[in-house]
């Protein structure tokens, strides 16, 4: 889990360590609706996350490119925003909020999958489908009207 108001820390496979500096992560406070007894008028537990990630200097410029195409679709003038009020306390919602971004750039920065080998069908398998087509054909042109007989 990270910890609220550090330094992020991305690590997966592939990607190395990118350490994304707190001052470029900016968390707003307010109150969050639903349980939480006589401190939920009190208490600022909504946690809003906002990160710019053209603007990081974590990343670098493919990185960046990679980021910036992958999630702009979420994308709210150029930043992410993601807000978190599952948890009745301000530090877990900050955590959980720190985590789903973790999560989220891990994803978007992951190299792109290899592109797909084109394979051509076996002899076998070309031969046991006209076969099939053959069988098919066969039982399809038993089905139409019989002709009358002549006795």
């Amino acid at each position: 889990m990270t910890e609220p108001g550090k330094d992020l820390v991305l690590r997966a496979p592939g990607l190395g360590e990118i350490v994304i500096p707190a001052a470029e992560l900016v968390e707003r406070f307010s109150r969050a609706s639903g349980p939480g007894g006589q401190g939920v008028n009190t208490t600022d537990s909504r946690v809003e996350l906002l990160f710019d990630p053209g603007a990081s200097a974590a990343f670098s410029t493919a990185q960046r490119d990679r980021l910036l195409e992958r999630l702009s679709d979420r994308l709210v003038s150029g930043r992410l925003r993601l807000v978190g009020s599952e948890y009745r306390s301000q530090r877990r919602n900050r955590a959980a909020v720190r985590e789903r971004l973790r999560d989220l750039l891990v994803d978007a920065l992951a190299p792109p999958a290899a592109a797909r080998r084109p394979t051509r069908p076996t002899r076998g398998s070309q031969s046991r489908r006209l076969d099939a087509k053959r069988r098919r054909s066969d039982v399809k042109s038993g089905r139409g009207r019989v002709p009358p007989t002549h006795d």
